[in-house]
Order: structure tokens, then C-alpha cells, then sequence
């Protein structure tokens, strides 16, 4: 979840103080709770207006995942977020602007 910055501490402190989600890591802009079997990451971020949410895809095989999703004209965005040197994945958007991030298991 990309949250604006002023919504950040707030955002963070329901789901750690009301809905009781486990913290699993925190860094300077960004806290992981728990959530059943996955992840909810809270990113902090300046130039957003409003809350949004992104997704992570995981695949053991990237290039093949980038060939079935080029097939029906899947949006890349790489340019949404950089990613780390080295890291083996890639952003997509759904139809709906949903943004995905495709990574290597």
C-alpha cells in the first residue's frame, strides 16, 4: 500500500494498535505487518494524493512470465518505481491501473 506521507503514521498505527497485525519489519518509510499467509507493506510516499494499492506477482520462471504477459498486450511500467541493481523483476499494471510487481522466487 503507497500511502501520502502525511498518512503514513496514522495508516501504520491502525493496522499495528486496531486491528492488532503483527509488525514483521520497519525501515525509515516503510512497515510489513503479517497478514494470514502474505505481506501488507506500508510505503510512504511524498508524491501521492491518495492511498493506493499494489500487488506482487511471483514466478520461479521471469522471462517466461514476461512473454505470457507481453501475448495479450500487459502494460509495463518500469518506470513507476525503480527497482534495486541486480533485481530480477518487473512493474505491470491491470487493466483497472492496478500496479503489479512480477518477481523472481
Amino acid at each position: 500500500m503507497k500511502v501520502p506521507s502525511h498518512q503514513y503514521e496514522a495508516t501504520v498505527q491502525f493496522y499495528r494498535d486496531t486491528l492488532g497485525f503483527e509488525p514483521v519489519k520497519a525501515e525509515a518509510h516503510s512497515t510489513a505487518f503479517r497478514f494470514g499467509s502474505c505481506t501488507l507493506w506500508i510505503d510512504s510516499v511524498p508524491t501521492v494524493s491518495q492511498a493506493e494499492i499494489w500487488l506482487e506477482v511471483v514466478t520461479d520462471d521471469l522471462e517466461q512470465a514476461a512473454r505470457v504477459l507481453a501475448a495479450p498486450g500487459v502494460v509495463r511500467c518500469d518506470a513507476i518505481e525503480p527497482l534495486p541493481e541486480g533485481f530480477q523483476g518487473f512493474w505491470i499494471m491491470n487493466p483497472a491501473s492496478i500496479v503489479h510487481l512480477v518477481r523472481k522466487e
